[in-house]
């Protein structure tokens, strides 16, 4: 029976150690409550280290028993990995860089290596414990890696990663040195989710412009893969911080607290301690509020609640430090003998208190310089049983995409933040409710729980239609039983491509002649009488002639526009207007003018616009301009727009490589055919290919052939390897 497998840098497990003792405490966090309905059940199993250096054997024998029974399996790191590893590449180099706080990161190669060996280390968890059938689920920027890693030795597993906090730019993304091992290692898995979609819109750019993989509606092929990209906001257990804000326990704490505060407004504000939150921005905001607004002196204060995080880093105790000196200056400026402009509390709190504070604040400012989500704004929201305060938040924040009935600001805009905070004070009531009452619903409805469902779900649709697209690799016995065939038939017709199929694409089309491995290969495949071979090709007749006219081979050019068999002279399929080109051709013309390195070629029965020399990125963008205005001027023209290898191509409709191919199978006794294209328009003669065909895509497109080769040698190498006699 098959499992799923979470894979975290931390298990949802708290484990400290008193003396000889060790101690457990389930985690209460999001995601923990959202995936326990998946790996508490069954023979599921969540895999992390459990946030604590171990040593002795005996101990990690005594954790890891304790854990496989609540599904959880430990991997351990020693001390070097905790800080190359964890504090170092996790946190000095990943967490900035995705974050654009680039002044901070950290470029050292020990470092990527220690992350790369214990990202080995938990892929060989995974592996170890893993079925080919099961389901894998990777989470967040420590484990970018670990799909590659595990896709490596079980490559037919169902494999999804989740990044929980932003991907950045493609500009900010490309200063890593080992940005493409990055994207390679996150490419293993078969469903890539972001919280939103600019998100995911940042990383198929990076794949595009840094891995050079183009993708299209969210969709990249990797080595015949089809991989999804999509944009997944994660939600909160709506009903947990609903009930948990109706608690006793929650009422008798706003009791105590609102009467230590006094009747003054409260305005919350609740992070963990890291550069990212924006918190000086936010003191420096609050205190430009009270200099512009005297008459809120001692009518509101700021309850500022700073999670402990890091401090004996060098830069988190910088910031610590900041924060104490902000929060004491504006307090010894603004304070009074009763009234204390901020109530700061460096600590964490249980759920009871939390729900106290989101209960009686006024206002929520929730203003990270840049987030990945950010529940806290959630949380806030769910708590407000009455549907009485005030969201603000920042839209550098993930959850500013839905939460858009909030007050959305620019944490770097202290000015806007500060008469906004005005603002959400003096908001109506009846306003304040009609805001919440949106926002709610929409939490409500998109909880963690949905979350879990919907990415799950997806990650099933693209595994059935990796299935379903599923072209074999030629392999020993795919190669096995090709021979045979060819060698018991006495009259085969071997249908086969030229560009990306028998010689590989360079930046300059016209300089792809072949080469003298080629020559030699075609001499030997012609020699045989019982070979008929078929060079069908999108090139113009001329080229082809000059190319390939002297070998005793049948040519097609343009895709089927035009023929020449053996020996004979070249005869057109058919007299076709060509009137369309003068619109079509000034329209492609006005791009080459926008697009340096692009150019037209004009054949008889079509017009290709070369990309190849493009800009990478503007070359895709033109392309997609094209087709799009292309279709539309085509519509009444019978004209087919087409997309190939750095290619956008319009020709007649007549005209397709599976009407030519097809006049070959008519005209020709065959019984062996063997057909190897590349590209899209290749497509059409593997349709036409008669059930017993041996079909070969070149490349990792999903395709309508049975087998894929990756390059045009492994087609050479093949062709070679079937002529040759045993």
């Amino acid at each position: 029976m098959s499992k799923t497998l979470i894979i975290s840098n931390r298990l949802p497990v708290s484990i400290k150690k008193e003396g000889d003792k060790l101690t457990f405490t389930p985690s209460t966090g999001g995601l923990a409550t959202g995936l326990g309905s998946i790996y508490k059940t069954g023979s599921n199993l969540w895999i992390g280290w459990p946030g604590l250096y171990i040593n002795k054997k005996e101990e990690k024998e005594s954790i890891t028993n304790s854990l496989q029974e609540e599904n959880m399996l430990p991997v351990f790191l020693t001390e070097k990995e905790i800080k190359e590893f964890y504090e170092g590449f996790s946190n000095e180099t990943l967490w900035p860089a995705f974050h654009y706080f680039n002044q901070y990161v950290v470029y050292e190669q020990a470092l990527w290596e220690a992350y790369v060996r214990v990202n080995q280390k938990f892929a060989n968890e995974v592996i170890k414990a893993a079925e080919p059938s099961d389901t894998v689920w990777v989470h967040d920027y420590q484990l970018l890696l670990l799909p590659q890693m595990v896709r490596e030795k079980l490559p037919d597993i169902s494999i999804g990663f989740f990044q929980h906090i932003p991907f950045p730019s493609y500009e900010a993304f490309r200063q890593l040195p080992w940005r493409r091992e990055l994207l390679y290692g996150m490419l293993g898995a078969d469903l890539l989710g972001f919280h939103t979609y600019d998100d995911m819109r940042h990383f198929l750019s990076a794949v595009n412009r840094l891995a050079g993989i183009s993708y299209s509606q969210g969709e990249v092929i990797v080595d015949s893969r089809p991989v999804m990209v999509d944009a997944f906001p994660m939600g909160i257990d709506y009903d947990r911080y609903a009930d948990a804000a109706a608690l006793p326990e929650t009422l008798e704490r706003e009791k105590r607290y609102r009467s230590a505060l006094g009747e003054q407004k409260l305005i919350l504000s609740m992070d963990r301690l890291d550069y990212s939150k924006g918190i000086p921005q936010r003191l420096a905001a609050f205190e430009l509020f009270l200099e512009r607004h005297p008459e809120f002196k001692g009518e509101v204060s700021l309850l500022l609640i700073v999670v402990p995080s890091r401090d004996n880093v060098g830069m988190y105790k910088e910031l610590k430090e900041t924060i104490d000196e902000m929060v004491g200056r504006i307090n010894g400026k603004y304070g009074r003998m009763n009234w204390m402009p901020i109530h700061y509390f460096y600590r964490s709190y249980p759920l009871e208190a939390l729900s106290a504070f989101y209960r009686m604040a006024n206002v929520a400012l929730v203003t990270p310089m840049r987030d990945g989500m950010n529940l806290v704004c959630k949380e806030f929201i769910a708590s407000k049983l009455d549907q009485k305060g005030v969201l603000i938040l920042s839209e550098m924040a993930g959850s500013a995409k839905e939460l858009s009935d909030a007050i959305l600001i620019n944490p770097n805009n202290i000015n806007q933040v500060a008469e906004v905070i005005h603002q959400a004070l003096v908001m109506p009531i009846d306003e304040q409710i009609k805001r919440n009452s949106v926002m709610q619903k929409s939490l409500k409805r998109y909880s963690i729980h949905h979350w879990v469902d919907i990415f799950m779900s997806q990650l099933a649709v693209i595994k059935e239609k990796q299935k379903a697209l599923f072209t074999k690799k030629v392999d020993a016995a795919t190669m096995k039983n090709l021979k045979a065939a060819y060698q018991s038939a006495s009259h085969r017709l071997i249908f086969l491509d030229y560009d990306g199929t028998l010689m590989p694409f360079t930046d300059n089309p016209m300089l792809v002649c072949p080469d003298e491995t080629l020559i030699a290969l075609l001499k030997d495949l012609t020699a045989n009488k019982k070979n008929k071979v078929v060079i069908i090709s999108g090139r113009g007749k001329n080229v082809l002639e000059e190319w390939l006219g002297a070998f005793p081979v049948d040519l097609v050019a343009e895709h089927g526009g035009c023929y020449k068999e053996k020996g004979k002279d070249w005869e057109m399929v058919k007299k076709l207007k060509d009137d369309w080109k003068k619109d079509i051709g000034g329209w492609l013309k006005l791009y080459v003018d926008r697009t340096p390195g692009s150019f037209v070629e004009n054949k008889e029965y079509s017009l290709v616009w070369h990309y190849r020399k493009v800009e990478t990125g503007l070359g895709e963008l033109r392309a997609r301009e094209i087709i799009s205005h292309l279709k539309h001027l085509s519509a009444n023209e019978n004209l087919q727009v087409v997309e190939g290898n750095m290619i956008v191509e319009v020709k007649r409709t007549e005209i397709n490589k599976g009407r030519a191919a097809s006049k070959w199978l008519k005209k020709n006794a065959h019984d062996f055919v063997l057909s190897i294209g590349d590209d899209f328009t290749d497509e059409d003669m593997f349709k036409m290919m008669p059930e017993t065909a041996f079909t070969i895509k070149v490349g990792s497109a999903a395709s309508e052939a049975k087998y894929s080769v990756k390059s045009p040698e492994e087609v050479r190498k093949m062709l070679r390897e079937l002529i040759t006699e045993n």
